[in-house]
C-alpha cells in the first residue's frame, strides 16, 4: 500500500528526469531520497538506469522503500546523511555513477508532522532534526546559544534582515517551549509593516534553525564534490536549491569545475575543463507548477555534465 502519510510532490520533476534520463546506463544516486518522488519518475522514464537512494530520515526511508519495491533490484535505499556519500557507496560496492540528484530542503510531510518540530503553524517540540538520533536540536539553539550566535545563523541561514532583533527577542523570551511560542516571538520582533508581505514572518527564522540543526550548509560542498568525483564521462548531476546560501555553494563549485585552468598568457593549447554546465545555467519552476505546488516557488535547478575522465 502506498504510504500516503508521506505524500510529497517532487519539484521540477519533469526537468530533472529529462536531464538524468539522458545519462549512460548505470546508477543514479538520489542523495536526498525523501519519499522517492523523483526516483520513481526517473525509474519509469529510464529503464537503463538503477537508483541508489540515500536519506537520514527513517520515516522517509520507510515510505521510499515501499514505493520502490515494485522496481526490484533497480532501486536500493541506504541509510545515512549525504556527507557520508563516499563511505555509503564504498560499502555498497559502487565505484562510479552515471548521475546524481540533490533535492535540498525539507519535505512537505516533515513540515506536516508537528512532532518533528519543523512547522511554525502546528505546535510541536523544538526539534527540527532530519535524523532523530542526532544530538543537536532546535531547543538547544533557541534556549542556550548566545544572542550573537543566534543572530548570525538567522541572518546567514534565513536571509533575515531583522536577525538581530529576532535573536534579542528570543533570548528575552527564554525558556521557549514549542514551535508556536517561538513563531509568536519572531512575529512580534518584526516590524508590523514587514509582517504583511513575503509569507509568514517566522518562515525565514525556522528555515535558518533547521539549516543549523542539520548542518546543511557545512556538509553540502564536500558531499557535492564526492558525487561529482564519481561521475563517469557524460554523467550528469542535478541540484535543486531553495535558499541563496545553498545556491551560492552549488554555483561556486560548478563554476570552478567548468572553468579551464590553463593560464591564458601561456602559448600552450587550452586544456578543457572536466565538466560543462547544462544550459540554462539555472532553471525555475513554471508558473503552472508554482501555482500547483507553492514549495516550488523558491526552487532553483542547476545541472552539470562530466565531459572528460
Amino acid at each position: 500500500m502506498t504510504p500516503s502519510w508521506f505524500d510529497h510532490a517532487p519539484v521540477l520533476v519533469s526537468e530533472t528526469v529529462e536531464i538524468l534520463s539522458a545519462v549512460p546506463r548505470g546508477i543514479v544516486v538520489d542523495a536526498t531520497l525523501g519519499g522517492a518522488g523523483h526516483a520513481t519518475a526517473l525509474l519509469d522514464a529510464a529503464p537503463h538506469l538503477r537508483v541508489v537512494g540515500v536519506d537520514q530520515d527513517p520515516e522517509a526511508r520507510r515510505a521510499a522503500q515501499e514505493r520502490l519495491t515494485p522496481y526490484g533490484d533497480r532501486a536500493v535505499v541506504l541509510a545515512g546523511r549525504f556527507d557520508r556519500l563516499n563511505d555509503l557507496l564504498d560499502r555498497a560496492g559502487i565505484a562510479d555513477i552515471s548521475g546524481f540528484l540533490f533535492d535540498l530542503g525539507v519535505s512537505s510531510p516533515q513540515l506536516d508532522i508537528p512532532e518533528r518540530g519543523f512547522s511554525f503553524r502546528h505546535d510541536g517540540p523544538l526539534d527540527m532534526r532530519m535524523d532523530p538520533d542526532a544530538a543537536l536540536t532546535a531547543d538547544t539553539i533557541v534556549n542556550q546559544w548566545s544572542e550573537p550566535k543566534l543572530s548570525s545563523i538567522i541572518r546567514s541561514g534565513g536571509d533575515e534582515r531583522f536577525a538581530g532583533r529576532i535573536a534579542k527577542a528570543i533570548v528575552a523570551a527564554r525558556p521557549i517551549r514549542g514551535t508556536v511560542q517561538l513563531a509568536e516571538v519572531v512575529v512580534a520582533a518584526i516590524p508590523a509593516a514587514t509582517r504583511r508581505t513575503g509569507g509568514h514572518p517566522a518562515k525565514r527564522t525556522f528555515q535558518a534553525l533547521r539549516i543549523a540543526v542539520n548542518d546543511e550548509l557545512t556538509i553540502l560542498e564536500p558531499a557535492l564534490r564526492a558525487a561529482l568525483g564519481r561521475l563517469i564521462p557524460n554523467g550528469r548531476g542535478v541540484v535543486l536549491t531553495y535558499h541563496s546560501g545553498e545556491d551560492r555553494i552549488v554555483k561556486g563549485v560548478f563554476r570552478e569545475l567548468t572553468t579551464s585552468t590553463t593560464p591564458v598568457h601561456l602559448p600552450v593549447p587550452e586544456e578543457a575543463a572536466p565538466f560543462r554546465l547544462l544550459r540554462p545555467a539555472s532553471r525555475t519552476a513554471s508558473s503552472d507548477e508554482q501555482e500547483r505546488n507553492p514549495r516550488s516557488r523558491s526552487a532553483r535547478l542547476r545541472a552539470i555534465e562530466r565531459v572528460a575522465a
